[in-house]
Order: C-alpha cells, then sequence, then structure tokens
C-alpha cells in the first residue's frame, strides 16, 4: 500500500521538475531529501516539500516506519498554462505561456508485498 502526496499549480515547467523527479526514483527517502536538499535546481525546492509531506502522511496517517520508506513512484504532470502578452515593436504583441505543473510522490515501506 503506498502513500502519496500531489503539489498542485507548481509556478514551473513539468520539463523542468521531471529532470529531478528521475534522479529520486526508486531511492530510499533518506537519501533522495539529502540529494534534492543540496541540489541548485530550483525544482528541487519544491518536489522536497511533495516528499516531506508524503513521509509525513505515511508517518502520521498510516503507521510507517520513517527509516523503511522508499520511492515507488513519482511523476511530473502538466498542469495549466497562464497566458500573458509582452509588448513588442510596432504596436505588437508577443504571447508569454507561464507553466505549471502538477507533482505527485508516492512512497512504500520495503518488503511490504502487495
Amino acid at each position: 500500500m503506498g502513500v502519496k502526496s500531489v503539489g498542485k499549480y507548481i509556478p514551473m515547467s513539468s520539463r523542468k521538475c521531471r529532470r529531478m523527479i528521475d534522479m529520486i526514483k526508486g531511492r530510499d527517502t533518506g537519501s533522495a531529501l539529502l540529494q534534492l536538499q543540496f541540489s541548485p535546481k530550483r525544482s528541487a525546492k519544491m518536489i522536497y516539500k511533495v516528499l516531506k509531506s508524503a513521509i509525513s502522511n505515511a508517518e502520521n496517517n498510516h503507521d510507517m516506519s520513517v527509516d523503511e520508506l522508499y520511492i515507488n513512484r513519482a511523476f511530473v504532470d502538466e498542469g495549466p498554462t497562464i497566458k500573458r502578452f509582452r509588448a513588442r515593436a510596432m504596436g505588437r504583441a508577443a504571447r508569454i505561456n507561464k507553466r505549471t505543473s502538477h507533482i505527485t510522490i508516492e512512497v512504500e515501506e520495503k518488503g511490504v508485498e502487495k
């Protein structure tokens, strides 16, 4: 049984978030938290918060041991794109897409069969 946490409407493109998510998939939560904590990427901070939330959900709501947790599934979906316009030369306008993403992380205890 996996415990998941979802971060919605994160103001960052899903492509940038997927780079960090791919680095922590399948790892135990302790090493994943360390890697995210010391990563210079901006997306690492957002993913760190979602992972901490998943760990807290497992500990408090399902009485799972924090030392035995690992990341079972982690993925990033695209959220809605906010469209803005910027003034350009000769009365024209250029479109700016402000992308958002939804981060989902599912943790599970080691040695637990489905």
